[in-house]
């Protein structure tokens, strides 16, 4: 298992896709950041730094698509939906086109770049977008499976990356799949759906609940669309009590996806959402950030207590 950031496993992957010659990256003037500089130094001439110019980038992205090649268009979340919605609804969303959207420090966990880029609502706008795949990985080993898995996906995609270094949960035998969920912890009082960097603090929190003799099963959800409907119903079925944990707003995130799910499967269980409670934040490290405003494991683990308490009545 290897420690790192989930935009460092991305950049490792696109250095071994390179081996492609229909692989290409756009990158908008963050190359270091979004660790494409590594792809850029290799295949200079599969690489283009398109300057702090998004919804070109997208547009570009898209015209490569439609020669066969496949791009994966890459700069900081805020940045990739914030400037580039149109874009991305009509020449890759509407159009079809294999483009594949890279949002790399996303979520509070960027902390100290501040609020205008601590994008929260970028799980809203994709996963509302037809056509479009959305995938969030937990860890360096799943966003490098995960980003090779999208080259072998044709239609619009969505990677969300996470600035943080954050602990391997998986090793090279691990076989990331799109659509499937991904157990972590077998438990039996409670079913944890997490996603993301929200993974790692859920397995914090578990640590300190099982002292209590509290049970939570967790489940790693990193394919936010399609999600694997039948599986989550079937754990929160099974363990009457659900609680999703994600950072990103409390709408339109992975807790609306799940409620959605459940819904849909006509499954009552007591659920609560771990999220960012609909407010902007202000500069500071993630680990402050997630502390005040509800995503610590800390605030995990009371969230299991409140809906075990939901679930006994």
């Amino acid at each position: 298992m290897k420690d790192g950031a989930t935009r460092d496993g991305y950049g490792e992957a696109l250095l071994e896709l390179g081996a492609n010659p229909d692989v290409v990256v756009l990158d908008s003037g963050v190359s270091d950041s979004s660790r494409t500089q590594k792809f850029g130094k290799a295949f200079p001439d599969r690489f283009f730094n398109m300057g702090i110019a998004e919804a070109d980038m997208v547009c570009t992205a898209a015209g490569l698509a439609t020669t066969g090649k496949i791009p994966f268009a890459t700069t900081f979340a805020c940045f990739l939906l914030g400037r580039s919605m149109d874009q991305i609804l009509v020449s890759v969303a509407y159009s079809n086109t294999n483009v594949k959207l890279a949002g790399t420090h996303a979520g509070m966990a960027v902390g100290e770049d501040g609020p205008s880029a601590q994008m929260i609502v970028d799980l809203a706008y994709t996963r509302a977008i037809p056509n479009m795949l959305v995938l969030q990985p937990a860890d360096w080993e799943e966003a490098r499976q995960a980003t090779i898995a999208l080259t072998k996906h044709t239609g619009p995609a969505y990677l969300r990356l996470g600035r943080p270094k954050v602990k391997g949960l998986y090793d090279s035998s691990y076989k990331f799949e799109i659509g499937k969920a991904s157990t972590l912890e077998q438990g039996k009082d409670v079913v944890i759906f997490a996603t993301g960097i929200l993974v790692q603090e859920s397995l914090k929190a578990i640590e300190e609940l099982k002292k209590e003799n509290i049970s939570p099963t967790l489940i790693n959800i990193s394919t936010i669309k399609p999600l694997d409907v039948d599986f989550i119903a079937s754990q929160a079925q099974k363990h009457g009590a659900v609680i999703t944990a994600e950072d990103h707003n409390q709408f339109g995130g992975l807790g609306d996806a799940v409620a959605d799910a459940l819904m849909q499967k006509g499954v009552l269980v007591p659920m609560k959402k771990v999220a960012v409670r609909d407010q902007f934040a202000e500069t500071g490290t993630a680990a402050e950030l997630f502390e005040k405003y509800g995503l610590s494991a800390n605030h995990v683990a009371r969230t299991v207590k409140e809906v075990l308490q939901q679930k006994k009545k």
